[in-house]
């Protein structure tokens, strides 16, 4: 198995235990410096798969859907328990995973078509500003600006940014869901 796959695999592996990390931390706020390293390193895995998949030009279909599953799974599973704990809204996390749903709905239909739907600037922007969220979120620092946490207004611009390039990804492929019968 490539390097590549294996970052992805080991995000897979990371999401678990950052969010035992983040539960832990509730009762014993010594662990939330783990749970923030923990959470770095397996966002920083999705950079480096994609990077180092493209440098050695060993781009494959399992590496593509590896590296996807892995990215949805790490911040679903890590906004799942910061709702649990309380640091994140029900709202943000389900509109985010909405969103990551949506998207992979739409690239099932255009395989289907044989298409394929690459990311774009805007997903990849979308990616980066959803783990600086959820970073600061899990650190739940208490930096207050204006009304909200600094955290808070981190998720409302990853809220904005993730619908953003939602519709960018629906706009530039809407020839996807051009009249076609498809049976299932």
């Amino acid at each position: 198995m490539s390097i590549p796959n294996l970052l992805a695999i080991s995000r897979l592996v990371l999401t678990p235990v950052t969010m035992a990390l983040v539960l832990r931390s509730v009762d014993d706020r010594s662990v939330v410096g783990w749970a923030v390293a923990v959470f770095v390193v397996a966002a920083l895995t999705d950079f480096a798969d994609g990077f180092l998949a493209r440098r050695w030009k060993i781009t494959t279909s399992l590496g593509a859907f590896l590296d996807t599953v892995a990215d949805k799974v790490l911040v679903a599973g890590t906004l799942i328990v910061l709702v649990e704990v309380g640091t994140t809204s029900a709202w943000v996390a389900t509109l985010i995973v909405a969103r990551e749903i949506a998207v992979m709905g739409l690239r099932s239909v255009a395989a289907l078509d044989q298409s394929t739907v690459p990311p774009s600037w805007w997903g990849k922007s979308k990616a980066t500003v959803q783990f600086v969220a959820i970073g600061l979120a899990i650190l739940n620092a208490d930096v207050v600006v204006g009304t909200w946490r600094l955290d808070q207004w981190a998720m409302a611009v990853a809220v904005a940014v993730t619908w953003i390039s939602a519709g960018d990804y629906f706009a530039r492929f809407r020839s996807v869901f051009a009249a076609k019968r498809i049976v299932d």
